[in-house]
């Protein structure tokens, strides 16, 4: 679990059984940016759902293929994450596609150096994406 900011935390893929650890830890949404069946005994996002909502949580399903984060993903992450109950634990294969994300989402609202510093103090490097992320504010 890397925290990128006070609402969002990503990871990799969690197993079913984490999801009562998050809950338990304060978490109010789940979004998974996975598609299903990307890698073979992943659990499917009903069971992720399901199991979210039996802990009163909202589970949210956001998929994107993987190395191909689209503008569009961005902004459709930051509407989900604006409105979504806080704080927000995210998740995909590495968590990767999540600090994206958030990284295109945050363009403009933060600092593009603050967006690079605080995916990178999670431990996502995001300064490959500093002109994308700029371009955006």
């Amino acid at each position: 679990m890397k925290r990128l900011s006070d609402e969002l935390t990503v990871s990799a893929q969690l197993p079913l059984e984490a999801i009562e650890e998050i809950a338990n830890a304060g978490y109010k949404t789940i979004i998974c940016n996975r598609p299903d069946d990307e890698d073979p005994g992943q659990p499917s996002f009903a069971e992720v759902s399901s199991k979210a909502a039996e802990l009163g949580m909202t589970a949210l399903f956001q998929p994107v293929a993987s190395g191909n984060v689209s503008d569009a993903d961005a902004d459709t992450f930051a509407k989900n994450l604006a409105e979504a109950p806080k704080p927000v634990f995210a998740y995909c294969r590495s968590g990767t596609r999540c600090t994206i994300l958030w990284s295109l989402a945050k363009a403009g609202e933060l600092p593009v150096q603050d967006i690079i510093k605080s995916a990178a103090d999670a431990g996502y490097d995001m300064s490959p994406l500093l002109a994308r992320i700029a371009a955006r504010g």
